[in-house]
């Protein structure tokens, strides 16, 4: 699996059918037959947690670099 920030806009996850990715209760979202996917980061998506290209008219500013410590 491979996850980027795109410039200004949603993280790109690729290979995706090996996230295991839940909602705000807990459950399942499903992936199946979808190898990438693009998570928002704006925090603006209808269609949370992907992307629905609401950055795009909000102006959204992700150049901020991304923190380089693994401790999480």
């Amino acid at each position: 699996m491979k996850i980027t920030a795109t410039e200004n806009g949603p993280l790109r996850v690729e290979g995706a059918g090996e996230l295991e990715l839940y909602d705000h209760d807990g459950s399942p979202v499903d992936l199946e037959g979808r190898d990438t996917v693009y998570l928002c980061r704006c925090g603006g998506s209808t269609n949370k947690p992907f992307c629905d290209g609401t950055h795009s008219k909000a102006g959204f500013d992700g150049a901020r670099a991304a923190v380089q410590s693994q401790d999480a």
